[in-house]
């Protein structure tokens, strides 16, 4: 771990032309997103191999540690360095939810993962206060989502409906988190019909959307399979529909 070539993901050169855009797009009156494309977790099992660092968080739990020693520190200047460049929402994945459980015990996530997200999204909100943090990750992550909120998450992406109600989510945590996302990519999507497309934009802005804080879209890349059909009843049913 310590004698990786790191790249220098936290020296302030890169950000320079960001800043630049950033500004320029907030002359037009945009509002900007900026990327932690993975926070320590998935950075760490991309390096080392999905199966190797899960392994190693068992049973050689000190390389697992130093490579996680390494690669935090990167990342929370990256945070803050994007901060500082003005983007107004700041958004980090890290896929820890299957189809419906946690790839590791919630006691363990809180133990391994949940101190070093937090370091990264304090560095970006002492950079920028106001900056709105959103996280991403896929599957079924209801037991950590408390913990989300409180280290610092304002928006939830992408509450992903075929793993979590996104109504009971909205219903337990819509006084603390906004929702972006709860349209089906495993189902609704590829396989439905334009009217299931519809229906499932209306429930969805009647519920999770109900009083605000929901930015309705796919819960994820829309693959091949989606029919075009399917991608215009998305865009008419927001039209209709999404108005409060």
């Amino acid at each position: 771990a310590a004698e990786y070539p790191y790249p220098d993901i936290d020296q302030p050169y890169r950000y320079q032309d960001a800043a630049q855009q950033v500004a320029s797009f907030h002359a037009e009156g945009l509002a900007v997103r900026g990327e932690v494309d993975f926070a320590v977790f998935d950075t760490c099992w991309q390096l080392r191999g999905y199966q190797e660092f899960m392994v190693d968080l068992k049973v050689n739990l000190p390389l697992a540690e130093a490579l996680m020693d390494h690669v935090e520190p990167l990342l929370v200047a990256q945070a803050g360095l994007w901060a500082q460049t003005g983007v107004d929402i700041l958004l980090v994945g890290e896929d820890v939810g299957m189809q419906d459980r946690m790839i590791m015990r919630p006691d363990d996530w809180r133990r391994w993962i949940k101190p070093r997200l937090g370091r990264i999204i304090a560095a970006a909100k002492a950079a920028r206060p106001d900056v709105i943090f959103a996280y991403h990750s896929d599957g079924y992550i209801l037991p950590i989502i408390p913990d989300l909120i409180e280290i610092g998450v304002d928006v939830l992406n992408p509450v992903q409906p075929e793993c979590m109600d996104p109504a009971e989510v909205k219903r337990q945590f819509g006084d603390r988190l906004a929702f972006w996302g709860t349209i089906g990519t495993q189902t609704t999507m590829p396989f439905g019909t334009p009217l299931d497309v519809r229906e499932e934009v209306r429930l969805r802005i009647e519920t999770v959307g109900q009083g605000g804080g929901l930015l309705i879209g796919p819960s994820h890349t829309l693959e091949p399979e989606v029919p075009w059909e399917n991608i215009v009843a998305f865009v008419q049913a927001v039209r209709e529909f999404g108005g409060y």
